[in-house]
């Protein structure tokens, strides 16, 4: 097992989440594949978007459902700062996380998380497990107590 999933099965652990993590195939990569190798709708897929903020120095981690877009002009007005680009090497720095399988959970350190109202429409939904190639399944209010991410509109 990669370091990277142990972490996130142990975070999930910590916080008192049963969760189911699957392994999956390179479908996962996208949003689309992904739902499709779960067995759900697209957006039941929380994609983990990275940002870094302009002022903090430090990634922002965005939420969203997987048939949605982050707004790069919204997002900028919910984490009240300007928002650019995170290079690779900070975002596995700040989370632990190579690009393609950040996960919402067991970051390297805490991590400012908005999440997309939309996810909250299912009882269930699908998050990168660590890797490209493992997902795990939560309920969208056990995802927003254990990421401590805000509800916000921030989508196109």
């Amino acid at each position: 097992m990669s370091k990277s999933l142990a972490r996130v099965r142990a975070a999930l652990e910590a916080a008192g989440v049963t969760s189911e993590i699957r392994e999956t195939d390179d479908r996962a990569r996208t949003a689309q594949g992904a739902a499709e190798v779960v067995g759900c709708e697209v957006d039941q897929i929380a994609k983990s978007i990275i940002f870094r903020g302009e002022e903090s120095g430090h990634v922002i981690l965005f939420l969203t459902a997987g048939g949605n877009r982050v707004d790069a002009g919204k997002a900028t007005l919910v984490a009240g700062q300007p928002l650019g680009k995170a290079d690779a090497a900070q975002i596995r720095a700040e989370t632990g996380f190579a690009i393609g399988g950040v996960s919402p959970v067991g970051h390297l350190g805490r991590i400012d998380a908005y999440i997309d109202p939309r996810l909250t429409q299912f009882r269930i939904v699908w998050a990168a497990a660590g890797t490209p190639r493992h997902l795990f399944s939560i309920a969208p209010d056990e995802l927003i107590r254990i990421t401590g991410a805000r509800l916000a509109e921030f989508t196109a």
